[in-house]
């Protein structure tokens, strides 16, 4: 059922689009067609920002979620799409490169890792952003253990994610 409702949103959204598209297209007049692209994208800036609102919140970056969403419409209205897409970007690799530096210390045994974790994460929480910050975890571990251990002809510690994240199913609250 709840699947159904998620179509219905998706193509209310497309309807306003390809109707505001197709005002702009057969528009008699220039002031017209410029005043229905400026709606547009107005509506396409407006989807953009409500959509980064409900990942962050679905990520588990509640305190930060609505934050996010003013400081994104902010950025928007000053520099564009453009520079809210850097702001998601840029938010993505911090918040990224803390989860995966947090994540290796975990898989390597530290305490204080493990700490972290519990006092943030459910384990609901914790997967969502496992998933999200996979790619991340993997590029911590490239910079932070694999390059290292190169320049020093050192063999570098192997990491399991899975395994990792397996093992937080036990140490972690469901939900």
């Amino acid at each position: 059922m709840q699947m159904k409702e998620y179509g219905y949103l998706v193509a209310i959204i497309v309807a306003i689009f390809t109707i505001t598209l197709l005002g702009a297209v057969y528009s008699p007049t220039f002031e017209e067609q410029k005043s229905f692209l400026e709606l547009f994208f107005l509506m396409g800036s407006l989807l953009f920002i409500f959509s980064a609102l409900v990942l962050f919140a679905t990520l588990g970056f509640a305190s930060f979620a609505l934050y996010a969403a003013v400081f994104l419409a902010a950025v928007m209205g000053m520099y564009g799409i453009e520079g809210a897409a850097l702001v998601v970007l840029l938010t993505y690799l911090a918040w990224g490169g803390i989860f995966g530096m947090q994540f290796l210390l975990l898989a390597y045994g530290t305490k204080s890792a493990l700490e972290w974790f519990e006092s943030r994460y459910t384990y609901r929480n914790f997967r969502y952003e496992y998933v999200a910050f996979y790619p991340m975890i993997w590029i911590d571990y490239l910079l932070l253990e694999a390059l290292p251990s190169l320049f020093l002809r050192e063999r570098p510690l192997h990491l399991k994610p899975k395994r990792v994240s397996e093992g937080m199913k036990a140490l972690l609250p469901p939900r």
